[in-house]
């Protein structure tokens, strides 16, 4: 059954989605066809056909998204896409929702990918499989980890574009000078981790492990031990033994002084300081990050897959690119998403400039792509992570889920409640929500 935007509108608002900040090849032509159908057009004064495009890049990657959209602006002159900066995953969410109620949105529009199906639900994206078909592409030229939260009621509602996992992020000098290895295993990263403690006085002066405050890293360990997010049918959680099993091996970690887990507040940028000034060796980040690390580490840096339990696994994060089903500039609107799709200045330039993860098969063959690999092998372990892929915390329900999830870490890892007790609270309040 079909959930109105409206019902859910003020949970997105309040909702913490999961911040990840990060990934062609040849055009045959830069405009590569239109759209299946003619419509109206919004015209600029200079008679070009204007498209909007919402997004929620600020900082260093939302002048990357700017440069590419000056890029295809200059490359021809009958369209120009206008970018707008929305502010957060859940701020875009949010303006989205306001505007398709108001008839004001958008003709394109970035969405964090586990909100897509809240609006595929609703019937406001545009199914792009025809222009995708008419452009002489298929769904086979995307990178198929990444493609998870794109098909919805037999509809391809939108395509990756800034799309990311979660990976281990290794100081190896402090490895190498106690005899380690890179853990690849549960067991391993605890071995490590405890190892790498040095005790202060009232804090530790060096933690073993740390990661973000997020429903990340929880639901990739969860797919580790071969559980899932949701069951099968979505009428409740896909996990119960495989979820204690998580939360103990963590606060195990937590209380043995090997694992430390920041405020909740301001989270991300704490791990990462930590990280770069050596008071913690290991740590469970976003792909967005390497970058920064590779450029401010004075140690030997690498990075690895997340250590597997019973499975590698992992979940995807970022967003992709949608077209509202309201737009007057459909054709226009898709020939610009074609253009970032197939063109090397348009998402591959993006991707090599911010360090998201390439999203074709083109881009991956791509000799830029090579390049930057060779010269850092750890944008390459991202990639090829994604062949470990798993998005199980598929749902319209899903920002709602997420908030208790997110009461249910609170629990656990700061109020030290019981895991068992707190994970069937959590289990009830997830099916009460599904049932709605």
């Amino acid at each position: 059954m079909k959930k109105k935007l409206s019902a859910i509108l003020l949970t997105a608002a309040m909702s913490s989605v999961m911040l990840a900040g990060c990934g062609g090849g040849t055009a045959e032509e830069n405009n590569g066809g239109s759209g299946p159908s003619p419509e109206a057009k919004t015209e600029s004064p200079g008679g070009k056909t204007t498209v909007q495009f919402w997004h929620s890049l600020g900082g260093k990657n939302g002048e990357y998204i700017s440069a590419a959209i000056d890029r295809f602006n200059q490359s021809q002159d009958k369209i120009e896409v206008v970018g707008t900066y929305q502010g957060s995953y859940v701020e875009t969410v949010t303006k989205l929702q306001q505007s398709v109620a108001a008839k004001t949105g958008p003709d394109i529009s970035m969405l964090e990918r586990a909100y897509v199906q809240m609006f595929a639900d609703s019937d406001v994206l545009e199914d792009l499989k025809p222009y995708l078909e008419k452009s002489g592409m298929s769904q086979d030229d995307f990178v198929a980890g990444l493609m998870g939260h794109s098909v919805f009621n037999d509809q391809l509602v939108s395509l990756p574009l800034n799309r990311s996992t979660p990976i281990l992020h290794v100081n190896k000098t402090m490895l190498d000078e106690l005899g380690l290895e890179v853990p690849g295993t549960w067991e391993e990263l605890k071995t490590v981790a405890e190892a790498l403690v040095i005790k202060g006085g009232g804090e530790n002066e060096r933690y073993g492990l740390t990661m973000p405050y997020d429903t990340w890293y929880p639901m990739a360990m969860i797919t580790q031990a071969k559980g899932k997010f949701f069951n099968d049918d979505n009428t409740s959680t896909g996990f119960e033994a495989e979820g204690v099993k998580v939360f103990k091996f963590l606060k195990e970690l937590q209380n043995a002084g090997a694992l430390y887990y920041p405020p909740a507040q301001d989270s991300g940028n704490i791990v990462n300081q930590m990280f770069v000034n050596g008071k913690v060796g290991m740590m469970f980040q976003s792909t967005g990050v390497i970058g920064t690390f590779s450029s401010n580490a004075k140690f030997d840096y690498v990075t690895a897959f997340l250590p597997k339990d019973e499975v590698y696994a992992t979940p995807t994060g970022g967003a992709n690119i949608a077209m509202l089903s309201s737009s007057k500039n459909k054709d226009a609107a898709w020939e610009f998403i074609h253009w970032l799709m197939t063109d090397p200045q348009g998402s591959l330039q993006f991707i090599l400039d911010s360090g998201y993860l390439p999203f074709t098969k083109s881009m991956v063959e791509s000799q830029q792509i090579k390049d930057l690999w060779a010269e850092n092998p750890n944008r390459k372990v991202a990639f090829e992570q994604l062949e470990h892929a798993i998005d199980t915390n598929k749902d319209v329900a899903w920002p709602q889920v997420e908030q208790e999830f997110f009461s249910a870490i609170q629990a656990i890892m700061y109020d030290n409640k019981d895991i068992e007790s707190t994970l069937a609270t959590f289990k009830k309040e997830t099916e009460r929500i599904l049932g709605n």
